[in-house]
C-alpha cells in the first residue's frame, strides 16, 4: 500500500486507512476532519467508480460543517480483504453485509448516527438498505441516479394455490431474439468473461473507460431519457447499447463505437484526463470482478430470501432522489422511480433532475448536487 501514488484530491481531503471493518482494510476520503464533534454523512459510490467519484462534493458538504466520511466500497480500489475470484465468496457481496461495511466505519469512527447516507449508482440502493436496516443510525437517505423500489415482496395468498415452479425471466430469450439481437448489461456483468474483456480491452484501459464514461454523461448528445412502459424486450430495446447491449459484443466493444473526439476529450471539464488516468491506474492494479460481484449478487437471486425479511417495509426517514437530466438510469426499470415517491419512501423530501448532467451527476454538475445535499439536509434536520 505505502508504493500506491498520491490520489489528485482538491485542498481539505486527506486519503487514510481503517483497520477490522467487517474484515476489510478499507480506504477511506476525509473532509471536515480539522474539528471534532460534527456531524457525520457517509457517502458510497458506485460502478465503475471509487470514493475519489466524490471529490467535486466532499469540500462543499465540509464547508457547511460536515464530517464527510467516501469509503472505497467491498471490491474497489485500495480497500483490501475482499475476495477478487469469480469463484470466490459472492455472499460477502450481498446487501445485507454491504449495510455491515458502512455501519462498522461509522462505529469505527466514533459515532452512533450519521446525518445521511448518501449513495450514487449501485451505492444508492446500499444507501437504501442503510435506511431500511438502520434508520436510528442512518438519519436520512439521498439516492442518486438509481431509484429504490423497496425490498423484494413475499409470495402472497398462496396457501391454496398448486405449487408453482421458479420460472427463468423469459425477458432474456426475448431480447436475443429481436431482430437486433441484444442483451441486457446486468447479465452480461455476472459472466465469467466480464472481468478479462474490460480488464484488458483491445482499445487499452484509459480509452474504454474514457469511452465508457462519455457515453453515459450528458456529453453523449442521445442520452434524452423518458420513461418505459415495462420490463419487456420491445421497452429494453429502447435503452442505449451500454445499458442494453447488442447481443454479441462485449462493453468495450460496445462503448468504442461512441469514443469522443480529440477535441470533445480536451473540452471536457468534470473528467480531465489527469483525473481520469487515476481511475485507469486503479482499475489497473485491481480489475474490476470486485464490483461485478454486486451485480452477480442481484441477477442470481441468490439472496432473494433474506431481503424478503424487509418485504413491505417502507423507508420512513428523510429521504430525496438526484439524478442527472440525462440520465437513463433513473428509468432503466419501469415503474421504480414512481414507486419510491408514491409507495417506498413515505417522508420523500424531493426528486431532482440536473440538466447538463448525464449519470456521473456528482461528478458532472458538482455545484448543483452540493446545493441540492445541503437543501435536502437542512429540510431533513427540520
Amino acid at each position: 500500500m505505502t508504493a500506491l501514488p498520491d490520489i489528485p484530491l482538491p485542498a481539505g481531503i486527506r486519503s487514510r486507512y481503517v483497520d477490522d471493518i467487517n474484515d476489510l482494510r478499507m480506504h477511506v476520503l476525509e473532509a471536515g476532519f480539522e474539528t471534532r464533534g460534527r456531524p457525520c454523512l457517509l457517502l458510497l459510490h458506485g460502478f465503475p467508480e471509487l470514493a475519489f467519484s466524490w471529490r467535486k462534493v466532499m469540500p462543499q458538504l465540509a464547508s457547511a460543517g460536515y464530517h464527510v466520511i467516501a469509503p472505497d466500497q467491498r471490491g474497489y480500489g485500495r480497500t483490501t480483504g475482499w475476495d477478487a475470484n469469480y469463484d470466490g465468496d459472492l455472499a460477502s457481496f450481498r446487501f445485507f453485509n454491504l449495510v455491515r461495511d458502512a455501519l462498522g466505519l461509522v462505529s469505527a469512527f466514533g459515532y452512533k448516527h450519521v446525518d445521511a447516507v448518501i449513495g450514487h449508482d449501485f451505492g444508492s440502493p446500499v444507501a437504501a438498505w442503510c435506511a431500511l436496516l438502520r434508520p436510528d443510525v442512518f438519519r436520512a437517505v439521498a439516492m442518486m441516479s438509481a431509484p429504490f423500489g423497496g425490498p423484494p415482496p413475499l409470495p402472497f395468498d398462496t396457501v391454496d394455490a398448486p405449487a408453482k415452479p421458479r420460472a427463468d425471466d423469459p425477458v432474456h430469450h426475448e431480447l436475443a431474439a429481436l431482430p437486433r439481437p441484444r442483451k441486457h448489461y446486468q447479465w452480461y456483468y455476472s459472466t465469467r468473461e466480464a472481468n478479462a474483456d474490460m480488464h484488458h480491452p483491445p482499445q487499452g484501459l484509459h480509452d474504454f473507460l474514457r469511452a465508457y464514461y462519455h457515453h453515459k454523461s450528458a456529453d453523449w448528445k442521445d442520452n434524452q431519457p423518458y420513461p418505459l412502459k415495462s420490463w419487456s424486450a420491445g421497452e429494453l430495446a429502447k435503452l442505449p447499447t451500454y445499458y442494453v447491449m447488442d447481443l454479441h459484443e462485449t462493453m468495450p466493444q460496445t462503448v468504442a463505437k461512441e469514443m469522443p473526439s480529440t477535441d470533445e476529450i480536451a473540452a471536457n471539464r468534470w473528467l480531465p484526463d489527469r483525473e481520469l488516468a487515476f481511475y485507469g491506474a486503479e482499475y489497473a492494479r485491481t480489475g474490476f470482478q470486485g464490483g461485478l460481484q454486486w451485480y452477480r449478487c442481484g441477477t442470481s437471486g441468490a439472496f432473494n430470501s433474506e431481503m424478503q425479511l424487509l418485504a413491505g417495509r417502507t423507508i420512513d426517514v428523510p429521504s430525496c432522489f438526484i439524478s442527472g437530466k440525462q440520465d437513463w438510469g433513473t428509468h432503466q426499470r419501469a415503474g421504480v422511480f414512481e414507486a419510491m415517491q408514491a409507495s417506498v419512501c413515505t417522508d420523500m423530501l424531493g426528486c431532482h433532475l440536473a440538466d447538463g448532467a448525464g449519470h456521473w451527476v456528482q461528478q458532472e454538475q458538482p455545484a448543483e448536487v452540493s446545493r441540492l445535499l445541503l437543501d435536502f439536509l437542512d429540510r431533513a434536520r427540520r
